[in-house]
């Protein structure tokens, strides 16, 4: 198995800390990663294929100015985490936001991590775009965890979690999963779904997120959006030079390709 070049993730990511496996690296890694590495699905959206093996990952996430979705942020940490020597498992889960209302069982489509500690078990998840948890949370149910950007908590149904996230005093589902390990030839299928799907959500919509100091940035397609806790900030972009200086000022993205390109591709709405 391919080793991970940690000296170059740490490096983009702005970590110099101690290299153990304890849960104080896995906090300071968790926050920094979606400060610095942008969510984004501008390969699928452009009909781009999305490779999640760790040489594709480290060229595109790590060297190259660009993010990625969750098989590409959450394979990057975890192998980041056993290469430093945590215990780390590959999970996935069933997303349960409000695009699969109705859906009593969606399909596998998100990769998370469960990482054992002496502390307790925990969930790592760099990946899940604009309500990503920037800290691990405890394997615990029904305990409220409060990050610094956003509340969550994980209820267990004899063998199925739910992550659920605390939006203006309610508890929405963010995703079910178990925890059965998953292998690569899992995620494989499972991403070429997410990527090349007619109808997948990656497809159709433009998706980019990141952390900035204590807010979060979200462009859903024309729709960018600062939020600071409970408040937020709005406006709509309305041309490509527009969306080419959110792209490149504010998430530090590179497109792949021609802006108008990017833009003939979105609902303008």
């Amino acid at each position: 198995m391919m080793t991970p070049d940690l000296n170059a993730y740490f490096a983009r990511i702005g970590y110099s800390g101690v290299r153990e496996s304890s849960h104080s690296v896995l906090s300071s890694l968790h926050k920094l990663h979606p400060s610095t590495i942008p969510f984004e699905n501008l390969d699928p959206l452009l009909s781009r294929p999305v490779h999640i093996d760790l040489a594709s990952i480290e060229a595109k996430l790590v060297r190259g100015r660009r993010g990625g979705y969750c098989y590409e942020h959450n394979n990057l940490f975890y192998r980041a985490l056993t290469a430093l020597g945590f215990i780390a498992t590959p999970l996935a889960a069933r997303v349960v936001l409000r695009w699969n209302e109705g859906d009593p069982r969606p399909a596998l489509t998100h990769r998370l991590t469960l990482v054992e500690l002496p502390e307790g078990a925990f969930i790592a998840d760099v990946g899940f775009g604009g309500q990503s948890p920037t800290a691990p949370l405890k394997l615990e149910h029904g305990l409220e965890q409060s990050t610094l950007h956003g509340t969550y908590r994980i209820l267990q149904s004899r063998e199925t979690y739910e992550l659920q996230w605390k939006s203006e005093g309610n508890w929405s589902g963010m995703y079910r999963f178990t925890l059965e390990p998953q292998d690569t030839t899992d995620f494989e299928m499972s991403n070429w779904f997410t990527s090349a799907f007619p109808s997948s959500r990656f497809r159709e919509n433009l998706l980019v997120s990141k952390v900035d100091g204590i807010s979060r940035l979200n462009l859903i397609n024309t729709r960018f959006t600062i939020r600071h806790g409970e408040s937020a900030e709005e406006r709509t972009v309305t041309e490509p030079e527009g969306l080419a200086r959110i792209l490149n000022d504010r998430f530090g993205i590179d497109s792949p390709e021609s802006i108008d390109a990017i833009w003939e591709r979105i609902p303008k709405t």
